[in-house]
């Protein structure tokens, strides 16, 4: 007897577009079994404890190299902020004291614990702190599945569509990325980490999604429609059809950005923009170069100083700086010094807790302080500039001064590598404008600055008062906002009436909404992540 199936439709918010066909998915986080009576070995409920401290620092671990070769050293980073959970001292004696003075078996107590600290992280006002209570209850999760034994691990068998209430970073750099067709999700925001990675990846994805977790999807065919943010659950011959075409669409269109390798990046009036990359590791040069990259805008140095137990040496650094100079044979390329603090954080700096971090002590701020570690990174920098057309520009700098001070050490270190006997070579000296502040302050800062490059994400987060990573907040973060456009438009005049150039190197930068206007204003470059280069060429070159 035939079995007829009748075709389901559903829609969400587009993450990122494109075509995609496989096996629905569902990705249903269970519940785990925790005993509750009390246990009568307290030591050995600590020993189990403590032993999935370890193995979970080191399933992270993995996670973190395995996500640094995959996709990048700053999207590595959300797995370094879990692992500094493990070793939060309020979170471990909180656990250690249900077990000792309770009675409480170890997954009941990280269980007990994990909730508690999550509604204690959800209920803050900060949005940044409350964006990390998900991540509280991703570690407590894998503390209790390693303590009870219990595999939650998700696994993909088959080219799938995952469908789930919500992907936590960890879930989606878990996943074999070579089966994953597209994500489906009922939660979420565009600006999450999830999706910002989903981009990075050119994986389809949609999230708000209408649809419902029911088992029966589990395994039918499923097709996503990422340009108009609908998934579909048995598809029928005229939708497949529909979507087979426009995936030959966009194949071709991908295809014809192939043509563009080489050429420059011009409008037909003959305005040149030059289309950087932006990367975090030296892992990323090839990416760089198989992309067509004009240079390097955005170098992230935090790569060098994360995941490990004290700073790096003038000669570790020099390594790197040298490699992406040489790679890229006469492209300049710009180093961001250290941008530590916030959500990207290293135990041994041993910086103080803060109730808002994201406007607290990091970057220049800490730079400025500890000096010397500042100018070992300086050292390294003048030393790599022999090799190749460099550029450094310093992180959050809100005044003159700050700037002033950068310089100074910058001058001191290229002194100390010329003493030593080392070569140097020319390093143009530029800022990062990331706040309302150095935007408004742009006419001084142009006249100590070689360049501008605005970092469009804490420019927009700062200026509309709003953490981008907030779902909730999400229908009042407007990149296109008129306070922002301005505060865009004072950057780039001032800069220029300084005879200095203009850039972008925050996410906005790819955004096509916002390429004309860019242009318009008159930026001279602007910075993307690799997979973007040919596209927004493909762009500049339409325009008149």
């Amino acid at each position: 007897m035939l079995k007829f199936t009748i075709m389901e439709q559903f829609s969400g918010k587009t993450v990122f577009s494109g075509i995609a066909f496989g096996k629905a998915t569902l990705f249903i986080k269970e519940e785990l079994a925790m005993d509750k009576s009390h246990c009568t070995d307290p030591d050995a409920e600590l020993a189990a404890f403590n032993n999935a401290i370890k193995v979970a620092d080191d399933q992270l671990a993995i996670l973190f190299e395995k996500t640094r070769e995959e996709v990048g050293e700053e999207e590595a980073m959300i797995v370094d902020v879990q692992r500094m959970m493990l070793e939060d001292e309020d979170f471990l004696d909180a656990v250690k004291n249900l077990i000792q003075n309770e009675s409480s078996r170890a997954a009941y107590a990280v269980d007990r614990v994990g909730k508690q600290f999550y509604n204690q992280f959800a209920a803050l006002d900060d949005p940044y702190m409350q964006a990390r209570a998900p991540d509280i209850t991703d570690v407590s999760r894998r503390l209790g599945s390693i303590i009870t034994g219990i595999n939650t691990a998700f696994v993909l068998t088959e080219p799938s569509v995952v469908i789930a209430e919500d992907l936590t970073p960890s879930d989606t750099l878990s996943l074999d990325k070579k089966l994953i067709r597209a994500f489906v999700t009922l939660k979420g925001s565009t600006n999450s980490h999830t999706a910002i990675l989903a981009r990075i990846l050119k994986i389809p994805s949609i999230v708000q999604a209408d649809i419902p977790l029911n088992k029966e999807f589990d395994g039918k065919n499923a097709a996503v429609d990422g340009h108009t943010g609908i998934v579909y659950i048995e598809p029928d011959e005229v939708i497949n059809k529909k979507l087979k075409q426009q995936e030959e669409s966009d194949k071709a269109k991908e295809k014809s950005l192939e043509a563009l390798r080489g050429l420059p990046t011009i409008t037909k009036s003959g305005k040149t923009i030059e289309i950087a990359a932006n990367i975090g590791s030296v892992e990323d040069l090839q990416a760089v170069i198989d992309n067509d990259a004009e240079g390097i805008g955005l170098f992230r140095s935090e790569f060098l100083y994360m995941s490990r137990n004290d700073y790096p040496g003038e000669e570790e650094q020099f390594s790197a700086y040298k490699a992406a100079a040489e790679a890229l044979k006469g492209k300049r390329v710009i180093i961001r010094t250290l941008d530590i603090g916030a959500d990207k954080q290293a135990a041994y700096f041993g910086l103080p807790g803060e109730e808002n971090p994201a406007l607290g002590y990091r970057a220049v701020r800490i730079c400025l302080d500890r000096t010397d570690m500042f100018k070992t990174q300086l050292r390294a920098l003048y030393r790599a500039a022999a090799f190749g057309k460099m550029a450094v520009m310093f992180p959050m700098i809100t005044s003159v001064w700050e700037l002033k001070r950068c310089k100074e050490l910058a001058a001191e270190a290229r002194a100390e590598v010329k003493k030593s006997g080392k070569s140097t070579g020319d390093i143009e000296l530029g800022i990062m404008i990331e706040t309302p502040a150095a935007a408004l302050c742009a006419d001084d800062l142009a006249k100590e600055a070689a360049f501008f490059s605005v970092g469009t994400n804490d420019l927009t987060q700062y200026t509309l008062a709003i953490d981008r990573q907030n779902a909730d907040l999400e229908k009042y973060l407007d990149t296109h906002h008129p306070a922002l456009i301005k505060l865009l438009e004072m950057i780039v005049e001032s800069a220029h009436k300084a005879g200095i150039w203009a850039g972008i190197c925050g996410e906005l930068a790819s955004d096509p909404e916002m390429t004309a206007a860019f242009v318009k204003m008159g930026y001279d470059e602007l910075s993307v992540s690799p997979t973007f280069i040919l596209s927004l060429r493909k762009r500049i070159r339409e325009m008149e």
